[in-house]
């Protein structure tokens, strides 16, 4: 392109949902719904674990993370895509929506990182029970989850700065309901070729090796579990792993389907419903898998409503 025909873009129309017409009001509830849902859901497993002794295990520890990780993603895009259906559109700047990106890219990063570290747990619990202690001591758990945060943070500082440092000339709509990466380059005429590889790279790391990583962890975790005798052995040690493993598929298979299923014959709103599904299903899934598949913490949870409506029962009483 000629310099001379280039228009500097400042900032970004988000155009969201475009076509919900008088359908916008229901999806902005539905939303806003799972939103707090999201917020109530995660917050309560952080809360359960945080005061529940019983709780205080490696595994546990490592979910009240993800469940950080969870309200990060979720609170990044949800409310301006609130904003975006009710406006029917939505300006963000260029460092807002490099921001935005940034810290998609890092939460989404640290939930791949602790999915891992959660199945080296499993692994460890599973395989070798009587060394498990050992193993996966307070030191060894505060530093695998650390360094998830940590690579989640770093990995990403590269694409942010290789983002912010391209030029966008032209049309400055972004036919998505947030800054991902792919609408982004779409509208850059830069040299995009260096930040493919790095983003490939990244991707290679989390995309490839980890997914094989779990995969091979759980192979093992089978070959365990059909070699115990009982049936009852076998179903507890099942029980285990199984909400752990529910959360992998459905988060792993979202992000597949988003980023690595080839999106020729895809329109942009099947794409947009993807995505969705990505940075709102899972959030939302996560908490709820764990309350159901969990039996310390459905009978904690028990335990904790019981105990507030005894308390307020005597208080009215009195």
């Amino acid at each position: 392109m000629d310099g001379g025909n280039k228009t500097s873009v400042t900032k970004f129309l988000l155009v969201g949902f475009q076509h919900l017409k008088n359908f916008r009001i229901f999806v902005f509830i539905i939303l806003l719904v799972i939103y707090i849902m999201i917020i109530a859901g995660n917050i309560l497993i952080i809360t359960l674990v945080s005061i529940n002794k019983k709780l205080f295990s490696p595994m546990y520890f490592m979910l009240k993370h993800l469940s950080i990780s969870d309200i990060l993603l979720a609170t990044n895009i949800i409310p301006n895509s609130l904003y975006a259906i009710m406006a029917n559109e939505s300006f963000m700047g260029t460092g807002n929506c490099i921001s935005q990106l940034y810290i998609f890219g890092a939460s989404s990063i640290t939930e791949c990182c602790l999915l891992t570290v959660m199945s080296y747990d499993r692994y460890i619990a599973i395989c070798k029970p009587l060394h498990y202690i050992n193993i996966m001591d307070s030191n060894v758990c505060l530093h695998l989850v650390l360094w998830s945060w940590i690579l989640g943070f770093v990995l990403s500082i590269p694409l942010g700065l290789l983002v912010s440092q391209m030029q966008f000339c032209g049309s400055n709509v972004i036919d998505h309901f947030f800054c991902d990466l792919v609408p982004i380059l779409e509208l850059s005429c830069s040299d995009t070729f260096i930040l493919e590889i790095i983003t490939s790279l990244v991707a290679l790391h989390i995309g490839v090796f980890q997914i094989a990583f779990i995969i091979v962890t759980y192979i093992y975790i089978t070959i365990a579990i059909l070699n115990i005798s009982s049936i009852t052995g076998r179903n507890k040690a099942f029980s285990t792993c199984s909400a752990h493993l529910t959360v992998v598929c459905t988060y792993y298979g979202t992000l597949i389907t988003t980023y690595i299923v080839p999106s020729q014959g895809q329109s942009r709103n099947v794409r947009k419903i993807i995505s969705l599904l990505y940075t709102v299903w899972t959030p939302l899934f996560n908490p709820i898998i764990y309350s159901f598949r969990s039996q310390e913490i459905r009978e904690f949870f028990k335990k904790f409503v019981y105990m507030n409506t005894s308390s307020k029962t005597n208080i009215k009483c009195l």
